[in-house]
């Protein structure tokens, strides 16, 4: 049987994708913060600590990098929990603050959907999900637009039904924003592809702004 990892990540606070039960929750860096803001003890405490203090806490393992390193503190965090088994992985707080570390985060959503695991991300405004071929469905929000792109050269057999826009079989490359802006039109999206790293991004609509 599968496990599930939440990640608290270090964007901007927010509440979203913290509901349900989690078999290892794992805070980075501010994302300690976060975790007593949301009433969540961590299992571990991941990072280098630069833009917030180690947490003085018993009894939670914190694991400690230092500050000169390659690996994002979410990506540290996501191989922590691959190597423990994890095969659904989503990080709260993930986007807002910094758009390079938002990037960063869709790119480790990529680096955990590429090794089979499920790979969610979630902010107050923004939600994803990374998959690399098959189909995954995405039940209706209203007042957000739904967009599919490439993160992969190119992306094959692309299709997307239950939206205002319908395609079967498109191909989408990483240099053209071809599947931005759709919303759905029944009460459940279905995105799939044959080949190829996907993103299913959700935003919330601005005032006065539709689809």
């Amino acid at each position: 049987m599968g496990k599930s990892c939440l990640i608290i990540s270090g964007g901007d606070f927010s509440r979203e994708g913290v509901c349900g039960r989690f078999d290892l929750v794992l805070a980075c860096d501010r994302g300690y913060e976060y975790a007593a803001r949301l009433g969540v003890t961590p299992d571990a405490v991941i990072g280098d600590f630069d833009s917030a203090d180690a947490p003085d806490s018993a009894g939670i393992p914190i694991v400690r990098f230092p500050s000169v390193k390659d690996d994002t503190d979410t990506m540290l965090a996501a191989k922590y929990a691959l190597e423990r088994g994890c095969d659904d992985v989503a990080a709260c707080c993930a986007f807002g603050g910094r758009l390079d570390h938002a990037l960063a985060n869709i790119q480790t959503a990529a680096y955990i959907a590429e090794r089979g695991a499920r790979a969610r991300l979630f902010g107050a405004d923004t939600a994803a999900e990374v998959f690399s071929g098959g189909a995954r469905r995405f039940p209706r929000r209203d007042g957000w637009s739904l967009s599919v792109f490439a993160l992969s050269d190119r992306c094959e057999g692309i299709s997307i039904s239950g939206t205002k826009y319908e395609v079967r079989g498109a191909e989408l490359t990483n240099g053209f924003p071809l599947g931005v802006s759709n919303t759905w039109a029944s009460g459940e999206a279905e995105v799939s592809a044959e080949r190829g790293t996907v993103l299913v991004l959700m935003s919330k609509l601005r005032p006065g702004e539709h689809i």
